[in-house]
């Protein structure tokens, strides 16, 4: 009987859960002058359609076991949700193994954009994305016991630092096209009001440094102006909503690496509320295309 691969004896989860390979086999004439310098096989790793759904579950695991140790449940049930926390962790390191690759694909992609600013952004995100995976991947071969010398606190800390620096490029883009689309908003409005001869959109009056509702001008018309740009901001954020979940989604994830680098302790049950939100809207995302935000 055959042995099995190390990472299965260290969990039960099954390996057609992990990973699907596929074998391409060459069929070699045996006259050829070259046979052995061609290959025989290429395997090729496939995304697991349950990717999202593992990291859901991961991550309610963590909501759950915090809300366990919070109103006092058994020790026994605390160990058993954190170990099928931790099984369904390695399980997703194993399926993410061939996902450096495909963020280095992606980064070649967005050198190409014309914005400078989004050709920027994109691609150190992605670059930082790819370090992050190979990180995780020297995490799987150190917990899986195919290298049991791998520093694992070490490689932790350097894989949530890209996955930190990946997300500020994420915001960073999100906040760069939401100045765009409210100048072309403000724009808009300010054309249609000319044309229409109207007041400020919303309902608000602005008024001049010597109306009686104003005592100087300072201080109102800032509180004007900044209640404008609010209802500016969440106008544009109404109007597009694949901007909206990216920016919530990536806002939701920052608090995973801030807590685990120690720059923000905020606890296990907002890192595992924060999952589970970043989670469910990157399923929302695979269900409805439209809602991803391109490019």
């Amino acid at each position: 009987m055959m042995g099995r691969p190390p990472w299965c004896l260290h969990s039960p989860l099954q390996t057609s859960d992990f990973i699907i390979v596929k074998s391409l086999i060459f069929s070699t004439p045996s006259n050829a002058p070259n046979s052995f310098s061609r290959p025989l096989f290429i395997l090729t790793p496939f995304p697991s359609p349950g990717l999202k759904e593992k990291r859901a579950a991961q991550y309610a695991c963590s909501l759950v076991g915090h809300a366990l140790q919070k109103h006092g449940a058994s020790p026994e049930l605390q160990k058993q949700i954190r170990q099928l926390e931790g099984h369904l962790s390695l399980g997703r390191k194993l399926l993410r193994l061939g996902n450096s690759a495909d963020a280095l694909e992606s980064a070649k992609r967005a050198v190409h954009l014309s914005d400078v600013v989004l050709r920027f952004c994109i691609t150190v995100s992605h670059l930082n994305r790819a370090l992050y995976f190979a990180c995780d991947n020297v995490l799987w071969a150190g917990k899986s016991g195919l290298a049991p010398r791998v520093d694992q606190e070490k490689w932790a800390q350097r894989s949530f630092r890209y996955y930190l620096f990946s997300l500020i490029m994420n915001l960073s883009r999100d906040a760069y096209e939401i100045r765009l689309l409210m100048e072309q908003e403000s724009s808009a409005c300010s054309r249609r009001l000319k044309g229409s001869g109207g007041g400020v959109p919303g309902g608000i009056e602005t008024a001049g440094p010597g109306s009686p509702g104003t005592t100087g001008g300072g201080l109102p018309q800032l509180a004007v102006k900044l209640q404008l740009r609010v209802l500016l901001l969440a106008r544009v954020l109404r109007g597009h909503p694949p901007l909206l979940l990216d920016v919530v989604r990536n806002a939701c994830d920052l608090f995973i690496p801030l807590d685990k680098l120690g720059l923000w302790r905020c606890g296990p049950g907002i890192v595992g509320l924060c999952g589970l939100v970043s989670s469910i809207l990157s399923i929302l995302t695979l269900i409805c295309p439209w809602l991803r935000l391109k490019p």
